[in-house]
């Protein structure tokens, strides 16, 4: 018996890290999955994003747990096409029950030097996919009316200040609000809304040059090796970033019926980084 037998989640962003980390976790709980991403380079994101051959993977990955799978290329700024994937995905796996905002990119850049298009397409996947996407899922746990959850991705950013991360921050800053409002607003359908605040994770998103010279400004072509020492050295911790699975573990309590009276919180996982 699984922890999510019966169930179904919807997760942005699950081609590959955290995203595919979440619905593997969740698939050998017994959940079905309902997957998109997008699949596709935004424009002005610095290091290489999922493929169409990722998220296939995870397809192959669901699967072979014996679990189901209807996977999209979807871009979470697009709200009539994540509605048309959660609403293909419900019809075809019956129900909704969980919801996973995990979809998001990084472009660090200083704030007074930062173009306008990178200001403006990280508020819209960040902040403003997050929102379309509860948009387009969540009537769907309503309408079921058995309760749900709702988890968003936010980030240790939202907490405390990083230089050249404005942009980032705000947007996940802009997230714990949002969740507090849903919290208050979809309480009456018993569906529990909480952001998750994880700090440095070893995907793809943060294991690049860009963010390695975020912690060593100093060299010109910093390596993962000078990203690690740096990044120990600043949270005072013998890790440099934590594994997807802390996070996904994280939240299978979020969305289980473990977690089944928590709602409306910020729940970090950041390997003790604020005590540093």
């Amino acid at each position: 018996m699984g922890l999510l037998d019966g169930k179904v989640a919807f997760i942005t962003g699950a081609a590959r890290g955290q995203g595919r980390s979440h619905a593997l976790t969740l698939a050998r709980e017994g959940a079905d999955i309902i997957a998109v991403d997008i699949c596709r380079q935004a424009a002005t994101v610095p290091y290489p994003m999922a493929t169409p051959e990722d998220l296939a993977s995870t397809v192959k990955q669901v699967e072979a747990l014996d679990r189901r799978i209807i996977a999209s290329e979807v871009d979470v700024r697009d709200l009539a096409a994540l509605t048309a994937a959660v609403d293909d995905g419900v019809a075809q796996l019956g129900r909704l029950d969980i919801v996973l905002a995990n979809a998001g990119i990084s472009t660090p850049a200083p704030t007074l030097e930062m173009d306008e298009q990178v200001w403006d397409e990280m508020i819209e996947i960040n902040l403003t996919g997050q929102w379309k996407t509860i948009r387009a899922a969540v009537p769907h746990i309503i309408n079921g009316g058995r309760g749900g959850s709702v988890v968003i991705t936010s980030s240790l950013a939202a907490i405390y200040a990083n230089a050249n991360t404005a942009h980032y921050s705000a947007a996940k800053a802009g997230l714990v609000m949002l969740m507090k409002v849903l919290a208050k607003e979809l309480a009456p359908q018993s569906i529990r809304v909480n952001t998750i605040h994880p700090t440095t994770v070893a995907t793809d998103m943060i294991l690049n040059e860009p963010t390695y010279r975020l912690f060593r400004p100093d060299l010109e072509h910093p390596t993962r090796a000078d990203f690690e020492v740096a990044a120990r050295t600043l949270n005072k911790l013998p890790v440099a970033a934590v594994e997807p699975a802390d996070i996904s573990n994280a939240i299978l309590y979020l969305v289980s019926d473990a977690g089944r009276y928590v709602t409306g919180i910020t729940h970090v996982v950041d390997a003790g980084g604020q005590l540093g």
